[in-house]
């Protein structure tokens, strides 16, 4: 695995001695383990509206979970890598090539299906901002993760936000970016100019939340999903349903908060109502899907790599 985080900048410094590096380096071996744990967490949690679990395809012909499993495969050196590169204080256009590079890879490993561009962005930019707290000496709590993202790369996100807005008006980006344009919501970009607000402002609370209510591991992920979704424009939702699929995904995830969640009797088959709802209106709220697995890593991160 040596090779996967050759040294560079101060690690490579003869004043860092050898069981430094080996530190750094079974840390980012650690973070990236967690990294592909929090995506398998997500995969496998069910019912989920509209999305790919191990039950079925939700709303997707072109995905299963078979596809997701070969992406994180072809995925786990990234999350040690961009680890590494946040260790070392590497600048933004750092973090993008490595996840360009992992982007690639992904596509290779599903014959060209996205199944985790998303989480690429949000879940590399905490395993980034966790490797830049380590090399701080910063306790790994959740304040300080966010607190280094921002100190570190938030001039750089802002502006990346800016020129999407700008390549979107342009028609040259993503369907994610072209959603953002014509539908006036921030987007993945945005989101993470603002510090992953989604995450640590909606999907922590929540999921912290209902652990506190002895909810379980599983019933306080699944009320974590409904509160993003609850929550967020998400573009996968405007994507394949526009503003009306937009505003069911939001009417049917509060109907269920309100209700009690997964705290209420009945909870699952509601749950179960909604996916159903969702795979016939071809709906797949797969923004809030990489939400969660962002929150389920920085709540292992912060609990020292535990994991329920």
């Amino acid at each position: 695995m040596h090779d996967l985080i050759a040294p560079q900048n101060k690690a490579a410094s003869p004043l860092v001695s050898e069981d430094e590096r080996e530190d750094e380096r079974r840390f980012c071996l650690r973070i990236g383990r967690l990294a592909v744990r929090s995506l398998y967490a997500e995969l496998t949690l069910y019912p989920k509206p509209g999305l790919v679990s191990l039950r079925d395809n939700g709303s997707h012909a072109d995905m299963r979970a078979e596809t997701f499993m070969r992406s994180m495969f072809a995925l786990r050196h990234y999350f040690v890598r961009i680890t590494l590169a946040g260790s070392r204080g590497a600048p933004f256009g750092v973090l993008a090539a490595l996840g360009i590079e992992a982007e690639r890879r992904m596509l290779a490993a599903t014959g060209g299906v996205n199944t985790h561009r998303g989480a690429i962005f949000a879940l590399g930019l905490l395993c980034a901002a966790t490797g830049s707290c380590r090399a701080q000496g910063a306790a790994l709590s959740a304040h300080a993760i966010r607190a280094a993202l921002l100190a570190r790369w938030g001039a750089a996100l802002a502006a990346h936000a800016r020129g999407s807005v700008a390549g979107a008006k342009a028609s040259t980006g993503s369907h994610g970016l072209r959603v953002t344009a014509r539908h006036g919501i921030g987007g993945a970009r945005q989101e993470a100019a603002l510090g992953l607000p989604a995450v640590f402002d909606v999907a922590l609370p929540a999921l912290h939340g209902a652990l506190a209510a002895g909810r379980g591991p599983r019933r306080a992920r699944i009320d974590t999903l409904f509160a993003l979704m609850a929550h967020i424009g998400d573009t996968n939702v405007y994507h394949r349903g526009g503003a009306e699929g937009a505003a069911t995904v939001l009417h049917h995830a509060r109907a269920f908060l309100a209700s009690g969640g997964t705290g209420a009797a009945g909870w699952e088959e509601r749950a179960e109502r909604c996916h159903r709802m969702f795979v016939a209106r071809r709906l797949s709220p797969g923004g809030a899907a990489d939400l969660l697995a962002a929150a389920c890593l920085v709540d292992a991160v912060a609990a020292g790599g535990a994991w329920p």
